[in-house]
């Protein structure tokens, strides 16, 4: 047997080959290109001489090695990662407060789980949403009625902020079942100019689709809008007009065949989120972990979602 020592972050890697349910996504969740942790994986089968997983099944089937090794990662890592925060509040002080404001209507689907892990993780930091939906969030920063913004994008003009990325995700547009652009393997700007475009009542710079594409391309189609999700499903189903929301939003309507999705452009449209807070918060070791459990946990459980 190589006697290279085991490290935490080699358990790591195989709890983010599990959890992520491929080499590439484990890639992307540890910041790591993906022959860096081929590598970490390869020392870890040179020291037990077994290989710790079978390379053609997708999601990986662990050996007894590596099941072994995974029952240890789960058992000593949420130990350490524990002893961390605990050094933390020893050293900086155990109080704090984050106040949530958002931009997008769907941000509760994700949020509200990151939340509730961070929860148990900060119990003694105070967590809440600033009520509403607000149209600028990283205003409410500076008017110190909000410590953490989520926004869609990074302004590289707002002085004394700072921005964590979170995540990429899919758009795709959505259809009734036997809408005519069904047809069509993905749609471009001018598929949109005889729709009714449905969407959240915000700005038409909040809405990626008019934003980055109907825009740039003179395309101003009717809208009409409504603060639902399951609204605007119910608009589109019914063959009132079309829309365009997160892949991972709409997931389970279409398992459901409720309505059809397509890719927009030939490339797919891309969102972003970012949490935005003042310098001063940024040093929190809380904000920090809040950042990553929240790109943790949205990575592993929202379809077409990639982290930044």
């Amino acid at each position: 047997m190589n006697q290279s020592i085991l490290e935490v972050r080699h358990l790591r890697t195989l709890l983010a080959l599990r959890d992520s349910g491929s080499l590439v996504r484990a890639a992307q969740l540890l910041n790591l290109t993906q022959s860096a942790l081929s590598h970490q994986i390869k020392l870890l089968e040179d020291r037990y001489g077994q290989p710790l997983f079978e390379r053609k099944s997708v999601p990986p089937q662990f050996t007894a090695v590596g099941e072994r090794l995974l029952a240890l990662a789960d058992a000593m890592l949420p130990q350490v990662e524990g002893a961390e925060r605990d050094i933390a509040r020893l050293v900086l002080g155990q109080g704090g407060q984050m106040r949530i404001a958002v931009e997008c209507h769907t941000c509760f689907d994700w949020l509200m789980p990151a939340m509730d892990a961070f929860r148990t993780r900060w119990p003694e930091v105070e967590l809440d949403i600033v009520s509403g939906f607000h149209a600028d969030p990283v205003g409410l920063l500076h008017q110190g009625r909000a410590d953490v913004a989520i926004v869609s994008e990074v302004d590289a003009d707002e002085a004394g902020v700072d921005y964590h990325p979170l995540f990429a995700f899919e758009i795709r547009a959505l259809l009734a079942n036997t809408h005519p652009l069904v047809a069509k393997p993905h749609l471009v700007a001018q598929d949109f100019a005889d729709q009714t475009i449905i969407t959240y009542p915000v700005p038409d710079e909040m809405l990626d689709l008019i934003r980055q594409v109907l825009e740039p391309a003179g395309v101003r189609p009717p809208r009409r809008t409504t603060e639902l999700t399951v609204a605007m499903l119910q608009l589109v189903a019914s063959g009132r007009g079309v829309a365009a929301l997160p892949l991972w939003a709409v997931q389970s309507y279409l398992d459901r065949g409720y309505v059809t999705a397509r890719p927009i452009g030939d490339k797919g449209l891309r969102g972003e989120l970012h949490a935005a807070c003042l310098p001063s918060l940024s040093a929190k070791p809380y904000l920090q972990d809040f950042v990553q459990v929240t790109r943790e946990t949205s990575f592993v459980t929202l379809k077409g979602v990639e982290l930044l």
